[in-house]
C-alpha cells in the first residue's frame, strides 16, 4: 500500500444525514481512492455514549450521532466527516443543530482526530455543491478540480441508482447493498399485506433500526405494506407539499409534510404513522400541520415520538391497536360495499317445507 493511499481513510458516522446521502458519499470519496470506515449500527451503547456529552434536552438524533463519533473514534479513526449543511436550495434551512454539527462535536467530544467539515449552503455565494466538495478533500492534499468532478459523477450515479431502487419498491438494506456494489434491479416486489401504511419521518429515524425499533420489520410482520418519503420522487414530495398549503422554509419539510401530503391524497393508504424524536423543534411544528391535513382527508393518523427512554413494549402495543383499528376499518369498509336488492326476499320456504313435514 502507498503512503497516499495509507493516508486517504476518512471516517463516517451512521447519523443524520448519513442515511439518504452515504450513496454519493461513497461514490465520491471511493473513487478518489479513499478508505471508508463506518462506525457501527446503533447500539444501547452508541445513545448511551452520545446522551453523555450533551443536555438531557437534545434531540435524540443528535445524541445517536454524537455516539457514533465516539465508536469512530475508538476504532481510531482519524479523520472523521462531519459536514454542516446550511441550506440545500436557495432561503431552504436545516435546523440549528444540523447547522452547527462540526462545532458541537468540536466543542463536545473529545479525542485525537480531525473534523472534516465542509459548508453546503446554497443559500449564500460561491457556497454550492463544487465548492463544498473542495473542501471535502482539500484536507488531504487533493486539489484538481477535474479529479473532483469526475468523483462528483461517480457519487451520484451510486445516489441514483440508490434512490431509483428505493422508488421501486425496494427495502432500503437491499437497494443500499445493490447500489454500493454497483448493481441496479428495478423488479417491483410483490406487495402481500392487507394494509397500507406511509411511514413519515427523516430517514435517520426510520432507517436506524435501533433507534425506530425496527418499526418496519414489526408492520411487514402484522401483515402492513409500509411506505416512506423515499419511494417518492421529488416532484411528487413537492407536489404534496404544495397540497398541504406549507412551505419549504425547513430543510426536511418535503421529507415530512410532502412525504404525507402525497400519501394523504393516495387512495390505497389505509393510515399514517409519524415518528419523531422528542425534543425537535422543527418536526413538532411539522407533527402539527400533518395532524391537522390527516383530520380534513379522514384519515387515521398515529403519531409516535421516540427517545433514548422509550420502551419497545409500550411502543408495540400502540402500533397493534393501530394497525388493528386499520383492519377493522377496512372489513367494515368491504362489507359495506357489497350491494343489497332493495326487493330482495330471504328464501324461507325451505324452512316452511320443513317445518309443515314435521306436524304431518
Amino acid at each position: 500500500m502507498s503512503e497516499k493511499t495509507q493516508e486517504l481513510v476518512i471516517g463516517i458516522p451512521r447519523g443524520m444525514s448519513f442515511y439518504g446521502n452515504y450513496p454519493f458519499w461513497y461514490g465520491f470519496f471511493s473513487s478518489l481512492g479513499f478508505k471508508i470506515i463506518l462506525s457501527d449500527p446503533t447500539t444501547k451503547q452508541t445513545m448511551s455514549d452520545g446522551s453523555a456529552l450533551v443536555v438531557t434536552e437534545t434531540c435524540l438524533p443528535i445524541k445517536i450521532y454524537l455516539g457514533h463519533i465516539i465508536n469512530l473514534i475508538n476504532k481510531g479513526v482519524k479523520n472523521i466527516f462531519v459536514p454542516s449543511l446550511q441550506s440545500i436550495a436557495p432561503k431552504i434551512y436545516n435546523c440549528s443543530k444540523i447547522r452547527g454539527l462540526p462545532d458541537l462535536v468540536r466543542n463536545v467530544v473529545k479525542g485525537d482526530f480531525r473534523i472534516i467539515e465542509p459548508t453546503l449552503d446554497k443559500s449564500a455565494k460561491n457556497r454550492g455543491l463544487y465548492s463544498f466538495l473542495k473542501e471535502a478533500v482539500l484536507p488531504f492534499g487533493i486539489t484538481n478540480f477535474d479529479d473532483i468532478k469526475r468523483a462528483s459523477k461517480e457519487g451520484w450515479k451510486v445516489y441514483n441508482n440508490f434512490h431509483v431502487m428505493m422508488r421501486s419498491g425496494m427495502d432500503y438494506k437491499t437497494a443500499l447493498k445493490y447500489a454500493l456494489s454497483g448493481k441496479i434491479s428495478i423488479d417491483e416486489p410483490e406487495k402481500t399485506g392487507m394494509i397500507n401504511v406511509a411511514l413519515i419521518s427523516h430517514g435517520y429515524n426510520i432507517y436506524d433500526e435501533r433507534a425506530s425499533m425496527k418499526i418496519i420489520s414489526k408492520l411487514e410482520k402484522m401483515g402492513v405494506n409500509v411506505y416512506t418519503a423515499l419511494q417518492l420522487t421529488d416532484e411528487q414530495m413537492k407536489e404534496g407539499l404544495s397540497s398541504t398549503g406549507s412551505h419549504g422554509y425547513w430543510a426536511n419539510s418535503a421529507e415530512m409534510i410532502g412525504a404525507a401530503g402525497h400519501y394523504l391524497k393516495d387512495i390505497k393508504i389505509d393510515g399514517i404513522i409519524t415518528l419523531n424524536a422528542f425534543g425537535c423543534g422543527p418536526d413538532s411544528l411539522m407533527i402539527e400541520s400533518i395532524t391537522r391535513k390527516s383530520k380534513s382527508a379522514e384519515k387515521p393518523l398515529l403519531v409516535l415520538t421516540i427517545d433514548e427512554h422509550t420502551g419497545e413494549a409500550g411502543f408495540v402495543t400502540r402500533l397493534e391497536a393501530f394497525i388493528d383499528m386499520l383492519f377493522r376499518k377496512k372489513r367494515s369498509e368491504i362489507v359495506n360495499k357489497i350491494d343489497i336488492d332493495e326487493n330482495y326476499i330471504p328464501q324461507t320456504n325451505v324452512c316452511e317445507k320443513a317445518l309443515q313435514n314435521q306436524t304431518n
